[in-house]
């Protein structure tokens, strides 16, 4: 039974049970007969309508069931066709493989026939080849025993005589060959270093640097001086107490002069004199407040001027105590040439010529920059160490690269070089040092080092004069040519050059040149 009729007969009941009770009611009140009547009525009515209503749904579904079964039927018989069609292209398929694999069968067959005659035919010419070597074999001994019957030697020894002949001419080849080879990188190493040199050199822009150990101190009139002196000295004395600068305060119009070899003293005292003229309070306590002040505002330019060179030269990750001596540099001077530039110079020469040779430039400059840090003193050094033993110590103690600390240390031959960044530290401080104007000398000191120089000459037999010329950057020396041979010229210029290079300290390098001459005079008459 459908579900749409169960549910019209259950209304159809519900309302029975809803007339009853309204029959009930009214049957309370006296209209059951007619109430009953109309429930009956309409209730039948409802049951027939139920009723037409169940078997007009009933026609639909099953109308609705027969179309669905067609429809899967048609579907199914699809489906077996496109199956069928499948396995009968897959059996033609099998059927075109068989056939191809037959046909290929029946070649392999044909191939295997022609390979064993191939197989015949190679193992026949192979004996043949084997009788002609055979043959061949014979006629070479044949021709061997001729040969060492017409030549009266075996044929080992003739084989032997060969080799000796041939390596004899191979060993001449060879160290012709190799002579030539390192007379040309000889003559090639020399073209390359000095082109590598003269560029490194033309690439950097120097500036002479000349420093004094006396600073001027210029003021407006002569009254200040006075002021300066206060009663009784007792003002200059507290300045030079304070400072440890001496102050000389003469004739000379709107000057005072501060001397001092420290330079970190003299530029404290400067620019305390400064302040204490400009404020116009000059006495002893002033004095020492002002001097305490300017020391911190030094220290402190000190660390800026470190900070701006290792950033100028693109240095990273220096320490702070070395970025310190770098700054004390600007307050150095090494025979009149400030430090801190010269340091500069060298580091930029080291990039470029480090750059030019393959290896590291930030490196190169790194170890340019630092090599002369041992040249700023300290209260706790010692005085005897030589200033590159020195800066090698502080780099390694500050964590810099073994690299770096073997240039500093090597730099002036104090350690053996073991990179190839130390010969570049040294080259780099020489061209610094040496080009003319870098540096000064003391009068007395330099006419002292030119008489040692001609004084190293004169201490070799056969030596007749000697001068030192180019401001001691050569030397030339003239011998006796009955005593001195030529050979004994080119010997004697090796024996003074490695005499002065071990015996005396010298900025540079000195040429020796020795010179001997035979003359012949004659009179005529």
């Amino acid at each position: 039974m459908d579900t749409n009729t169960i549910f019209y007969i259950v209304g159809g009941v519900v309302i029975g049970v809803v007339l009853g009770y309204i029959i009930a009611k009214a049957l309370e009140k006296g209209k059951a007969s007619k109430i009953i009547e109309n429930a009956e009525k309409e209730s039948q009515s409802i049951l027939r309508q139920a009723k037409a209503d169940g078997e007009s749904i009933k026609k639909d579904k099953i109308l609705q069931a027969k179309e669905k079964f067609i429809e899967l039927k048609s579907e199914h018989e699809k489906v077996i066709l496109s199956r069928d069609k499948k396995m009968a292209e897959a059996e033609k398929r099998i059927r075109d493989k068989e056939s191809q694999i037959s046909n290929e069968l029946s070649r392999t067959k044909k191939s295997n026939q022609s390979l064993e005659d191939k197989i015949k035919d190679y193992e026949f010419r192979l004996e043949f080849l084997d009788k002609k070597q055979e043959e061949v074999e014979k006629a070479h001994k044949s021709q061997i025993k001729q040969l060492e019957v017409i030549s009266a030697l075996s044929a080992e020894e003739a084989k032997a005589q060969l080799v000796e002949s041939l390596r004899e001419e191979a060993k001449a080849d060879a160290m012709a060959y190799v002579q030539d080879r390192v007379e040309e990188a000889k003559l090639t190493a020399q073209q390359e270093a000095k082109k590598i040199i003269i560029n490194t050199i033309q690439r950097i822009g120097t500036e002479e640097a000349v420093d004094n150990c006396v600073s001027v101190f210029n003021i407006e009139s002569d009254d200040v001086k006075g002021r300066i002196i206060g009663r009784e000295g007792r003002n200059i004395r507290a300045i030079e107490a304070a400072t440890g600068v001496e102050i000389i305060v003469d004739d000379t119009p709107e000057a005072i002069i501060l001397s001092c070899f420290d330079s970190v003293r003299r530029e404290i005292a400067r620019l305390s004199l400064h302040k204490l003229v400009t404020d116009g309070r000059i006495h002893p306590a002033r004095i020492e407040e002002v001097v305490r002040k300017t020391e911190k505002q030094i220290e402190q330019e000190i660390i800026e001027v470190g900070k701006r060179t290792v950033i100028d030269l693109g240095i990273h990750g220096l320490h702070p105590e070395l970025i310190k001596m770098v700054g004390r540099m600007k307050y150095r001077s090494s025979y009149g040439q400030n430090l801190l530039q010269h340091s500069r110079e060298v580091a930029k020469l080291c990039g470029v010529m480090a750059a030019e040779l393959g290896l590291n430039p930030k490196l190169a400059k790194r170890a340019g920059l630092l090599h002369d840090i041992g040249k700023v003193p300290s209260s706790e050094v010692d005085v005897e160490t030589p200033h590159a033993i020195l800066g090698m110590q502080w780099a390694e103690k500050h964590g810099e690269k073994p690299e770096v600390c073997n240039a500093i240390g090597a730099h002036h031959d104090e350690i053996e070089m073991t990179t190839l960044l130390a010969p570049i530290i040294q080259v780099c401080d020489a061209i610094s040092g040496a080009r003319p104007g870098a540096r000064r000398q003391v009068l007395d000191s330099y006419i002292q080092r030119l008489k040692d120089l001609e004084d190293v000459a004169f201490g070799f037999t056969g030596v007749k004069k000697a001068y030192a010329i180019q401001a001691g950057r050569e030397l030339r020396v003239i011998v006796e040519s009955e005593k001195v041979s030529d050979d004994k010229a080119a010997s004697l210029s090796f024996e003074i050059s490695q005499k002065i290079q071990t015996d005396m300290t010298y900025p540079g390098q000195v040429k020796v040149t020795v010179i001997r001459e035979t003359r012949a005079v004659n009179i005529a008459k």
